[in-house]
C-alpha cells in the first residue's frame, strides 16, 4: 500500500465529537501535526469524514 502524510490545518474546537475522536485516532493533536500513514481502506475513510480539516499528500 502507498504512504500518505496527513497534516491538520484547521481546528477542531467548535467540531463535533465524532470529528474530534476521528482526528484523534489519525494520531493528530495540534495545528500544523503531521502523519505518515499506510493509505489502507480504513485509514482512506477516515481522512474523507475530515477532510476539510487535513491536507493529505501521497508519498
Amino acid at each position: 500500500m502507498a504512504q500518505i502524510q496527513i497534516k491538520l490545518v484547521k481546528s477542531v474546537i467548535d467540531r463535533p465529537e465524532r470529528q474530534k475522536r476521528t482526528i484523534k485516532a489519525l494520531g493528530l493533536g495540534k495545528i500544523g501535526s503531521t502523519k505518515e500513514v499506510e493509505n489502507t481502506p480504513q485509514v482512506a475513510g477516515m481522512v474523507n469524514a475530515v477532510k476539510h480539516l487535513l491536507e493529505v499528500t501521497e508519498l
